[in-house]
């Protein structure tokens, strides 16, 4: 499968927005996009000329995918799936992405960033309510529990990835987490206020209705 496996920071350069794609360097002072706030290459000091109303459409699609990590054709069936579904379509993609098994375990706080809990996923090392999972594009339901498999309990490298994580994470309300016991569950689905990513989503929708 297709994958982005360049320099993730020039991505959140791109963007001027922090994406989040490299665990704890984001949150520290060694982050590029806090000394350098120009876009990546070398015409980045150039100033933008002012972007057209398409060019504004784009960028947010960009922003959300980056955010995420997922290619286009994945994205675009992630928005078909949402206009299917009642309410808001930008809200409904957004929710959608949100539910990824990938987004979960990062956001439970099992992770460093969404490429490592990815990682994590593709490597076997989670289960949902007793199976096996290990495609990253799985998406909860409410009630669904999420944990270690055995073999990765009993892993010294990953208990000591939990120990170093229990003291950063901050797990949203719709998660439940079991620190001791390595897992969590999904109390409720997420809503639209639980998506971080400032992000006007119905740029992406007046896009893709064109």
């Amino acid at each position: 499968m297709a994958r982005y496996t360049g320099p993730v920071c020039r991505l959140c350069r791109a963007e001027g927005v922090k994406l989040f794609l490299k665990g704890a360097k984001c949150l520290s002072d060694k982050c590029p996009l806090e000394q350098r706030h120009t876009r990546p290459g070398q015409h980045g000091r150039i100033p933008q000329r002012k972007i057209s109303p398409y060019g504004r459409q784009l960028r947010e699609k960009q922003k959300v995918k980056r955010f995420y990590g997922v290619l286009e054709r994945q994205f675009r069936r992630y928005f078909e799936m949402a206009e299917r579904m009642r309410g808001k379509t930008g809200d409904n993609l957004l929710i959608l992405l949100e539910r990824r098994l990938d987004n979960v375990i990062y956001r439970m706080g099992f992770a460093y960033s969404r490429r490592h809990a990815r990682q994590l996923v593709n490597h076997r090392h989670f289960k949902v309510n007793g199976r096996n999972v290990d495609i990253p594009s799985y998406l909860v339901r409410e009630g669904d529990v999420i944990e270690f498999v055995d073999r990765s309990k009993n892993n010294e490298n990953i208990k000591a990835m939990i120990e170093d994580l229990m003291t950063k994470a901050n797990p949203p309300s719709w998660i439940e987490v079991d620190w001791e016991g390595m897992k969590g569950r999904i109390i409720a689905l997420p809503t639209r206020e639980d998506v971080s990513l400032p992000v006007e989503e119905h740029l992406i929708v007046e896009l893709y209705s064109k």
